[in-house]
């Protein structure tokens, strides 16, 4: 965890690096994104809990990536039902996605 001094500033102007092109399932639309990671490279994976999958953003791309999910809502390895978050465990390169509505942890 980094030690932010007292007297540091934040950029006051916000930027898009994903999304931000109204509610949808396009590869430049995110529909309720929840719980997101960002790796040492500044790729970040959002769960899209709308679209029921984890999608890519490298920076400055325009549309992400679909890794997981993107099959519909559903229970099956290959699909998820409002996933909330996700990481990925460094140590052994594995994706972990937190899949509420099923009620389980993937990995």
């Amino acid at each position: 965890i980094p030690n932010i001094p007292a007297n540091a500033t934040w950029v006051q102007d916000g930027v898009t690096v994903a999304g931000g092109n109204g509610k949808g399932n396009a590869t430049n639309q995110l529909w309720n994104p929840y719980g997101l990671f960002v790796d040492n490279d500044q790729v970040v994976l959002i769960a899209d809990w709308g679209n029921h999958r984890v999608i890519q953003w490298k920076k400055n791309d325009t549309n992400g990536q679909v890794i997981a999910g993107g099959k519909g809502q559903g229970n099956g390895l290959n699909q998820w039902h409002s996933p909330t978050d996700v990481l990925i465990d460094k140590e052994t390169d594995s994706l972990i996605i937190c899949d509420s509505n099923n009620r389980r942890v993937v990995l």
